[in-house]
């Protein structure tokens, strides 16, 4: 029976489990974080004292214009970029269609590399360039939800302007051989972007080192605030934008600056450098103690995912013979879960990225992904274990 290595782990409890109240168990970290105190503190302070419009040359102006460009240097340095080339936005979604489509529209025509279990924000940017005849290849994947770069290399055409894959995927936490891809984009001189709203603040992204043109930043998805983001754009590569307006981030995304939730960001951005090795050996060590405790009650739960090459923090599982969200009804009260991407819920039909990966509808509905964050603790764990044991046999006792 498979099992996930665990190593020693002293947790550090810190400011972040002060966020945690009452008896239920947040386990839904990939749809978001909550506000770290330092991030709040920032954002507190901001709002008190940078009300000033950045654009503006006076005083107030000023100043609001200092924290935004000092929170540009923290986000940057969390990626391994310079300050210059980071661009701020209102979230993923803004980000990765600035990406995708001020890309296309560089072009008149052009051919698209993507896979087909990128998030909707990437997905649908494309079905739009597909309306108006742009071509884009989706590659499959493995049954961990691996895309295989050699495949790159066969679907490449002459006209082949833009590589699209995501970091680390939202619903298993698979993470894609992204050095890989970008070699091959560098070495073809085309245009690689990558989603890493998933990945970054929860492990190492680095643009250099992976030779990424364009890349997605997700404040609310590493403990910053909702509505901001932030898209990398390489030295050197033109977008063209997608929002008209006045000359904001230089010119490519319009309006007065969102100053409070950039300066949360910022903040964000640097207490997950600091925190970083030690956030990846705290995941790592209750991820797998809750995957193994629910190994040693429900010997035939599977795991999502590619063993190592995840999330630390992210457990995609197939309970059998129960459907998902029946048994996270029945944890309505203790754990609170997703049963794939948030953004998919309501949806009755299987989740396309593990439809993808192979599994059969019976597995598909039957999966809960169990994200793990900050505010987690060892205590919550064995709580969390021992509610979804006795939530999966009731089911079960009833069939």
């Amino acid at each position: 029976m498979f099992r996930l290595p665990i190593e020693t782990f002293s947790i550090r409890h810190d400011n972040y489990l002060s966020i945690h109240s009452g008896n239920m168990i947040y386990l839904d970290n990939n749809a978001t974080t909550p506000l770290a105190p330092q991030v709040a503190n920032a954002i507190s302070k901001c709002l008190r004292e940078n009300y000033g419009n950045p654009s503006s040359s006076h005083a107030f102006g000023i100043r609001a214009r200092k924290v935004v460009e000092y929170a540009r240097k923290q986000t940057a340095e969390l990626v391994g970029a310079a300050a210059g080339d980071i661009t701020f936005t209102s979230g993923g979604t803004e980000a990765n269609n600035m990406a995708i489509i001020g890309t296309a529209l560089r072009f008149r025509r052009g051919h698209i590399i993507s896979s087909c279990i990128e998030h909707p924000s990437v997905l649908n940017p494309l079905n739009y360039l597909e309306s108006i005849g742009y071509k884009v290849t989706y590659l499959p994947v493995d049954r961990y939800g691996l895309v295989d770069p050699s495949m790159i290399n066969r679907c490449l055409l002459k006209n082949t302007i833009l590589i699209t894959i995501m970091h680390s995927n939202n619903e298993t936490g698979t993470i894609q051989p992204i050095a890989a891809i970008g070699r091959i984009a560098k070495e073809r001189s085309i245009i690689f972007h990558c989603d890493a709203a998933q990945s970054v603040g929860k492990v190492s992204v680095n643009v250099k080192r992976n030779h990424i043109d364009l890349l997605t930043i997700v404040s609310h998805k590493f403990y910053g605030p909702k509505g901001v983001g932030a898209l990398f754009i390489k030295a050197g590569t033109t977008l063209k934008p997608i929002l008209y307006g006045a000359s904001h981030e230089k010119g490519l995304r319009p309006g007065t600056e969102n100053v409070a939730g950039i300066v949360g960001l910022g903040k964000a951005a640097e207490l997950a450098k600091k925190e970083l090795p030690e956030r990846v050996a705290e995941m790592k060590y209750l991820s797998g103690i809750l995957f193994n405790d629910l190994c040693k009650h429900i010997p035939d739960i599977k795991l999502n995912s590619h063993y190592s090459k995840r999330l630390p923090n992210t457990l995609n599982i197939s309970f059998p013979n129960v459907q998902g969200s029946l048994l996270l009804d029945k944890l309505k009260n203790d754990i609170a879960a997703s049963t794939g991407s948030a953004c998919h819920e309501g949806q009755h039909t299987p989740s396309p990225v593990l439809k993808a990966m192979g599994l059969s509808n019976a597995d598909a509905f039957s999966a809960i992904r169990l994200s793990l964050g900050r505010t987690t603790t060892k205590k919550q764990i064995e709580k969390a274990v021992k509610a979804i044991v006795k939530a999966y046999r009731s089911i079960n006792a009833k069939v």
